[in-house]
């Protein structure tokens, strides 16, 4: 089959569907398209512009390794500088003139060795391969709180941030304590904007420097690329990612151990008002959700134009919100930093598979990928970033990476003829499955004694319960055993 011939859709032009974009290009596939829903590229940096908006991965290591950027400005990348970086790499690589925004597939079902595509004005397509770059993080978590149609003053998810509406001279309350409310504390509280912070849970915080890149640095990063490396260490980082994924699955390593004192140490240096360093003190251990890098909450939370709010929400009222202490705070914004149900990923579309097979039948109990990559049921269809991949304090952009290495190698035997349809047996993933949750149970995820976006519906961590390097050699290369590869009539 000629390469004009052979299709492939990838659907979201955020991180990974850029890749996927500049990847099947450089491979020389030539019959693409990408399908974005939105008006631009991005994904959860287009969705996200709150103030304060920063990634907790070094600038140097949140880039794809191929293009490096030398250009950003502070340690920690701001939210509108990756943005600018992801569109500077779509023009470059020329992955803009396969993009078809605001084109949403609303369902998609292999039929007769393909993909039958149906978007949301109607229209359809027809691809041999389907890659889903959905993303984790794009539906917002909105939470049930009685009253909240009642609020006259504005009130909006942090994912939809209203620039319309001033916030100086403003009463803004906050809800939610992971990285997006820490961080959009700490921009208004600078500001000298009167906030409040609705915590039910706090969590811990590791403390981080995010310095700024003089002139003089970037100007040599720019003049020798390995002056960039040198700089940023890769290597270090690499290890130390791998130690970190050690600690997550070993309570009791040196990393875990070490991390979690400066945590507490964090907390006991840095706020000095033991009625509030009580307050701020979680109830679980370090790492058992999603660690906060934060330099400067802490000292955030201490003006004057700040407060912190332990008891629970009420409900809301026409203006503020009231506490089961019976106190009303009353605001002018309400913010809710609430964040996503991160068990969508390609839902709400419908997705049908071989044989009748649908997605929501397969991940009826639980979403579960082989690998993270490929399901069974549903021939020739991968994802980057899906369920079971590693998620945590590190680059997602690598894992994707990674990941792309892996599905290269499948496409491979499609294009090549080899076969016309590639996917995971049922055995498995099942396998796959088993061992995933074995040890997803010894990771501090599980034991760790908390609620976190990163457990399933029955409780079980839904990332990768091993270290980094062991998702490594699984990208390395397809066990072949593991697939069915069919041969027949496609397109």
């Amino acid at each position: 089959m000629g390469n004009d011939n052979f299709r492939v859709v990838v659907i979201g032009a955020g991180m990974s569907g850029i890749l996927a974009g500049i990847k099947l290009q450089e491979a020389g596939y030539g019959n693409i398209s990408i399908y974005e829903k939105a008006v631009r590229i991005g994904g959860t940096w287009r969705e996200n512009t709150y103030p304060g908006l920063t990634c907790d991965v070094p600038s140097h290591h949140y880039t794809y390794s191929f293009e490096r950027n030398p250009d950003w400005t502070r340690h920690l990348p701001p939210g509108g500088e990756i943005q600018a970086y992801f569109e500077d790499v779509t023009s470059k690589y020329k992955v803009d003139r396969l993009i078809r925004f605001n084109s949403e597939i609303v369902e998609a079902s292999f039929r007769d060795g393909a993909w039958d595509l149906e978007l949301s004005d109607g229209s359809t397509d027809r691809a041999n391969v389907v890659i889903a770059a959905t993303g984790v993080l794009h539906h917002p978590g909105t939470p049930d709180i009685s009253g909240m149609d009642s609020f006259e003053g504005a009130l909006f998810h942090s994912a939809r941030w209203d620039h319309s509406v001033a916030l100086e001279g403003k009463r803004v309350g906050v809800i939610g304590m992971g990285s997006t409310g820490v961080q959009i504390i700490s921009a208004l509280s600078e500001r000298g904007v009167d906030v409040r912070h609705f915590v039910r849970n706090p969590q811990w915080i590791m403390p981080v420097e995010n310095g700024y890149f003089t002139e003089e640095e970037r100007a040599a990063f720019r003049a020798d690329p390995q002056a960039l490396d040198d700089a940023m260490d890769f290597a270090g980082y690499t290890e130390a990612v791998e130690a970190y994924t050690h600690a997550l699955t070993n309570p009791d390593s040196e990393m875990a151990l070490t991390m979690s004192q400066a945590c507490r140490d964090n907390l006991e240096q840095n706020v000095h008002d033991p009625a509030l360093r009580e307050q701020l003190l979680p109830d679980h251990q370090p790492f058992c959700k999603r660690l906060i890098f934060s330099p400067d909450y802490y000292q955030a939370i201490q003006r004057d134009n700040a407060r912190l709010v332990r008891s629970d929400i009420e409900r809301i009222e026409n203006n503020g919100i009231r506490t089961r202490d019976g106190k009303l705070h009353e605001l002018d914004v309400i913010v809710l930093a609430t964040g996503f149900r991160a068990d969508q990923f390609m839902r709400p579309m419908r997705i049908h598979g071989r044989d009748g097979m649908d997605l929501e039948t397969l991940w009826a109990r639980r979403p579960t990928a082989y690998l993270a990559v490929t399901m069974p049921g549903f021939p020739n269809f991968f994802m980057l970033n899906g369920p079971n991949g590693p998620v945590g304090n590190f680059s997602l952009i690598e894992i994707a990476e990674q990941q792309w290495r892996y599905i290269a190698q499948l496409l491979a035997k499609l294009r090549s003829g080899e076969c016309s349809e590639v996917e995971p047996s049922r055995e498995a993933l099942e396998e796959f499955d088993r061992e995933r949750i074995e040890a997803a149970k010894k990771t501090i995820w599980y034991t760790g004694g908390c609620q976190s976006w990163y457990l399933d519906a029955e409780g079980i961590p839904a990332s990768w319960p091993w270290s980094f390097s062991r998702f490594v050699d699984a990208m390395s290369e397809p066990h072949w055993e593991h697939f069915r590869l069919r041969k027949g009539e496609s397109g």
